[in-house]
């Protein structure tokens, strides 16, 4: 049983990860900017508040000992084309906030929700692919997943997760998950919101995936 702090737990991964950190026995805080619009599980504690203002982390983070970053550069809507509604590279901000934070505090433990194709992995997209990204509003998200791949891996004194998710799905748990690191496997193509966020409980549980940044995916579904 930890004291965990989680960002983005109000969006959709985030949800997930306040419900099975929490069945897990887990002592749950979250930085949400409206805690009367989340619904979180009984025990949860909601602190007002956003990544981008340090002493709101600061606030947030005084006793844990571990963070999940469910954090991610929305969009007006789903669609590809859709206005970026997030300030540029906000999660880069954010993470970069978040490490000054765990530093001051000696907090070790991060894992990030990550994507496919950020950093050294955009290398190994397919060039149609890379072409529609560029041609979208997808692009600013691209952007802003990969400086935060970059800042993160600079951390000499933190233990980092990436966890660079495939295409996310709002499905029902399905299970399994796999992860494997970029180039090594050939990843499904989509990941359930429901599944990554154990992936990434389990991940800050079982202490694996130290300095790494996995690829991670359904194997059906």
């Amino acid at each position: 049983m930890s004291n965990l702090l989680v960002l983005g737990g109000s969006g959709r991964t985030g949800a997930h990860v306040l419900e099975h950190a929490t069945r897990r026995g887990h002592h749950v805080r979250a930085l949400v900017r409206n805690p009367d619009r989340v619904k979180a599980p009984a025990g949860v504690e909601l602190i007002q508040g956003t990544p981008a203002d340090i002493d709101d982390l600061r606030k947030a983070a005084d006793g844990t000992v571990g963070v999940i970053s469910a954090l991610n550069n929305a969009r007006a809507s789903d669609n590809p084309w859709a206005k970026p509604v997030s300030p540029p590279m906000f999660m880069t901000d954010a993470a970069r906030n978040t490490l000054t934070v765990m530093g001051e505090q000696g907090i070790r433990r991060i894992v990030l929700t990550s994507t496919q194709g950020a950093g050294d992995d955009w290398a190994r997209l397919n060039p149609l692919v890379k072409a529609f990204i560029n041609l979208s509003n997808v692009k600013a998200g691209f952007a802003d997943h990969t400086g935060l791949d970059q800042l993160v891996r600079a951390s000499s004194d933190i233990d980092w997760t990436l966890a660079r998710a495939v295409t996310l799905t709002d499905k029902s748990l399905s299970g399994p998950v796999r992860a494997a690191e970029a180039g090594t496997e050939k990843p499904g193509a989509r990941i359930n919101r429901a599944d990554l966020a154990q992936f990434l409980v389990q991940t800050i549980e079982d202490n694996t995936w130290i300095r790494k940044a996995p690829l991670v995916w359904n194997t059906r579904g």
